[in-house]
């Protein structure tokens, strides 16, 4: 697997190491904790779900997202942020137009279509009983994409899972990262104080 092979390439070969998944990058964490027992510490899902296989957001919130104009016009993107993600996008877009700004340029339009397409064929569902990792499920409350339900649904497949709720949406943690960082921190490091 390619998050493997990267990891050997800068030098974490042979310690574990604590996967975050956001999003889309949920199901590449999952798949790498169930992949590679050993290699993983810890996982951390945030606004994420089980692939083709779990509760879809609204057809029109889906309509929003299969479309790349959000990722190539940030005023689009501004406008539909509210719908769209939910939380702290419906008071202040603005923030969701900046995060686009910044990552216009960071994926080709044949990247995005991959994407689509993996998460349309790829299912965690029947794996989650096999993950062994201690895991902390993040999810807002107010997140179109991936409605909560998914987040309590892998609360209880995962054995050894955690659920913390927030009353955001799907990007809260970049745009509130005060609130959700440290609640990842402790997860992480229980021994830390708060």
């Amino acid at each position: 697997m390619v998050l493997g092979r990267l990891l050997n390439k800068i030098g974490l070969a042979c310690q574990p190491v604590d996967v975050l998944g956001l999003s889309w990058g949920g199901g590449l964490a999952q798949q790498f904790a169930f992949q590679n027992p050993r290699r993983c510490r810890k996982l951390i899902l945030v606004s994420t779900g089980t692939g083709m296989l779990m509760v879809p957001g609204r057809p029109a919130v889906l309509a929003k997202m299969v479309t790349p104009h959000r990722f190539r016009d940030p005023e689009y993107a501004a406008s539909v942020a509210g719908d769209l993600y939910g939380g702290s996008a419906r008071t202040d877009p603005l923030v969701v137009k900046e995060l686009m700004d910044r990552q216009r340029m960071a994926g080709s339009r044949i990247g995005y279509l991959h994407q689509l397409l993996a998460g349309s064929i790829w299912t965690s569902l029947f794996g989650l009983p096999l993950i062994r990792q201690e895991t902390l499920i993040v999810a807002g409350t107010d997140d179109p994409i991936i409605p909560v339900v998914n987040a309590k649904l892998m609360h209880l497949l995962l054995p050894h899972a955690a659920l913390h709720l927030h009353d955001g949406g799907h990007v809260e943690l970049i745009t509130n990262a005060a609130q959700l960082a440290p609640v990842i921190e402790q997860f992480r490091n229980p021994t830390l104080s708060r």
